[in-house]
């Protein structure tokens, strides 16, 4: 069992009786325990997002809860939201309080006097700028919004903190970012708007806290925290830039590609006058900056949070890749807890038993009751996994395959004996891959696995051996060739025609005519190839890619910075066939249809463009024209499409918000079944059994059975065979 990345958690205290626990999740909803952790209810359910950056209870009135969609933490799957929502009934209903645009939310604060005082804090657009960014308040329970700290369409409010003898006394931390497609978000010498901020009139004025801290321009993301024993303590947790790591040729990073000059920062800051000084506590010695230099693992800015224990000024926890405390103001620090997951993003300590903390984390929630000596993790109780994809085998019964974010690949069998409604949850197996990875089954044996694993390495394994047989396949680069760019997810494909084919997109197509023994490259770059867009992350590659049913030369890729491409002799030339009015977009999904020839099918996703539009396409001409398909989708990004593989004018849509059926070729659309608002990034048709797989990220996988979809749309005649021509 697994669970997936949480965001944040709060508690109500027993009093009494237990704990009530809200936890808000990255992909999968806010979801609520009235027992402590024994059983949790999903309570955000049908909002058009299941992505939460923060949440809220009310100190005056535990059922006044507040949510703040759209995940703040730079991440892979990070997502954007549609503003913040506010329950008065215990998550019973909820009611849309505006702030839309924002997309992301990392921290609301709520008067403990007054609940109609809100404080909401956005970092703002993930990929683009904007103004609806920054720190905003009301006084009248959300209906109106005041931007009160604003300093620019790059800058956003990470982290605030709220004096606990003065409501009107808050921090707040501002990071000025880039995020590139191929980049990590970084600072750069002309940013001036990172620091930490104090207002002591509610937010009419601000000033800069500036004494003893790091230049602004060396600031990146920053985490604060003021001690409830002593409000005159306030630390700040700094991924400091002016800390640099230099790498050493031939180092690597832990996806195996070559390391880059990358931040080490992590350092702590204290000031004992309110903020109006500061002092650098942690990584003052040799070997405390060794440590420290570790503990966000390179990249701050996923994680960027602290607390401060509400009963001792000098306990202090700062979250990275773990939970590290310190029991003398920051001098010192080490890790805590050895049975707890990694990747920290969040913490609640009972403000009066500072021994009970909750930890939000990659793999859900963890509870401490000995101040993080021991944990015990809520898997079962939240299926929060985060799927990248769904493959099948041709067992019997069959088997799915998937990878899961921050976890591994799996694999389980889906049963039918007790009936095609009667599917109970499984367990999991591993299997050859890694969290971000897609699969291909050789269906002569069920048994030989292929997958690519990170940015476009490739390996082979037998699911029963895996992993003392698993084989690399692919050399480190090709001779006389650039160095290879694989997508994080690359596309691998056996060919229907003959499965000791194997095809793999990196920024051009590879091909191996023996298993993946040896291989040959049979496209130029597919990319734009633009050297001022290769950084430290993969960008520019061939981020789809697919072969017709009918004629194995027929090929189409397509590439996330959004070209489209087609051959028709199996790889000697290469043809373009993005056309207007299709948006330059990464492309998610291209189907050569099983069913018709000519006909071929493409989805775009705007998601690192901070566009949410819908766009699906339709060629019956080999990618010659294209007609827009997406109809009455109401919003996107839309991830994978699928033909019914019995009935051709049933096509299936995986989009941010769920699954989308059409029945009529794409001329309309409805939502299918009753899954939760979700993350659907992959989706496949069992074609022997008819069952439809879904793969959320954030709610696990799901199976559907496909008969009442399909059963009066049964396949009509294309007049096709599997051996096309060309005309």
């Amino acid at each position: 069992n697994i669970s997936g990345r949480c965001t944040d958690v709060e508690a109500v205290g027993p009093k009494g009786k237990s704990y009530t626990i809200w936890v808000a999740s990255a992909s999968s909803g806010v979801w609520k325990s009235v027992n402590e952790g024994v059983t949790f209810e999903p309570v955000f359910e049908h909002k058009g997002t299941s992505t939460i950056g923060d949440l809220a209870v009310c100190p005056a009135d535990p059922d006044v809860v507040w949510v703040g969609t759209g995940e703040a933490n730079i991440f892979r799957s990070s997502n954007a939201g549609c503003g913040v929502w506010k329950t008065t009934d215990g998550g019973k209903t909820w009611t849309h309080m505006g702030l839309e645009e924002t997309f992301t939310v990392s921290r609301i604060l709520i008067h403990p006097e007054d609940p109609d005082i809100v404080y909401v804090a956005s970092p703002g657009h993930e990929w683009t700028r904007n103004k609806e960014r920054g720190l905003f308040k009301t006084t009248d329970g959300g209906n109106h919004w005041e931007k009160i700290l604003y300093k620019g369409p790059e800058s956003g409010v990470n982290d605030m903190v709220m004096d606990p003898r003065d409501p009107d006394v808050l921090y707040a931390s501002t990071w000025q970012r880039t995020r590139l497609k191929w980049n990590d978000p970084r600072t750069y010498e002309h940013h001036k708007n990172n620091g930490i901020w104090k207002t002591v009139d509610g937010g009419k004025s601000w000033k800069q806290l500036t004494r003893g801290l790091p230049p602004s321009q060396y600031m990146g993301r920053t985490g604060i925290d003021i001690a409830r024993s002593d409000p005159a303590v306030v630390y700040a947790f700094v991924d400091d830039y002016e800390i640099a790591y230099k790498a050493e040729e031939g180092e690597l990073d832990s996806y195996g590609r070559p390391k880059q000059d990358v931040i080490k920062g992590a350092t702590l800051y204290r000031s004992d006058d309110a903020g109006e000084s500061w002092r650098q506590v942690s990584g003052l010695t040799e070997e405390s900056k060794k440590y420290m230099s570790g503990h966000s693992g390179t990249y701050g800015w996923v994680f960027g949070q602290m607390r401060v224990d509400p009963s001792d000024a000098d306990r202090v926890y700062t979250l990275g890749l773990y939970i590290n405390v310190s029991t003398d103001g920051g001098a010192t620090f080490g890790p805590i807890g050895k049975s707890i997951h990694v990747d920290q993003h969040g913490m609640w300590i009972d403000p009066d038993n500072s021994g009970y903390i909750l930890a939000a984390h990659d793999g859900g929630i963890s509870v401490s009751y000995d101040r993080g000596a021991n944990w015990r993790s809520f898997i079962p109780e939240l299926p929060l996994a985060q799927f990248y994809n769904v493959e099948y085998d041709m067992s019997e019964p069959f088997r799915v395959f998937g990878s899961v974010q921050d976890h591994h690949s799996f694999y389980t069998e889906v049963d039918l004996s007790r009936g095609r409604d009667k599917i109970r949850p499984t367990e999991w197996e591993y299997t050859l891959g890694a969290e971000g990875s897609t699969h291909q089954i050789d269906p002569r044996d069920n048994s030989t696995i292929f997958a690519s694993l990170f940015y476009g390495k490739l390996a082979r394994a037998t699911v029963e051996e895996y992993p003392d047989d698993r084989e690399w396949l692919l050399p480190e680069n090709f001779p006389e060739e650039p160095e290879a760019r694989g997508q994080w997810m690359a596309p691998t494909l056996l060919s229907s025609h003959n499965p000791d084919i194997v095809y793999h997109g990196l920024q051009y197509v590879l091909k191996s005519t023996d298993g993946g023994g040896t291989w040959k490259k049979i496209s130029p770059d597919l990319t734009f190839n633009d050297p001022e867009k290769i950084g430290d992350i993969s960008y520019q590659t061939i981020s789809a890619l697919d072969e017709s049913i009918f004629n194995s030369d027929l090929l189409y890729a397509g590439t996330d910075d959004g070209r489209l491409w087609r051959t028709k002799n199996g790889g000697e030339r290469w043809e373009e066939i993005w056309k207007d009015p299709m948006p330059v977009r990464w492309i998610s999904r291209i189907v050569a249809s099983q069913h018709d020839f000519g006909t071929v099918y493409v989805t775009q996703t705007g998601r690192r463009d901070d566009d949410a539009q819908v766009y699906v396409w339709r060629s019956q001409d080999f990618g010659n024209s294209w007609e827009d398909i997406a109809s009455n989708v109401p919003t996107g990004p839309v991830n994978v499409i699928r033909e019914d593989p019995g009935a051709d004018s049933i096509l299936y849509l995986g989009t941010d918000v769920g699954v989308y059926v059409s029945t009529d070729r794409g001329q309309e659309w409805q939502v299918l079944g009753d899954l939760p608002c979700t993350y659907v990034h992959d989706l496949a048709i069992h074609p022997r059994d008819n069952m439809l797989i879904v793969a959320t990220h954030g709610r696990g996988m799901f199976v559907l059975d496909a008969d009442p979809v399909n059963c009066e749309n049964k396949k009509e005649d294309s007049g096709q065979t599997k051996n096309g021509d060309f005309l």
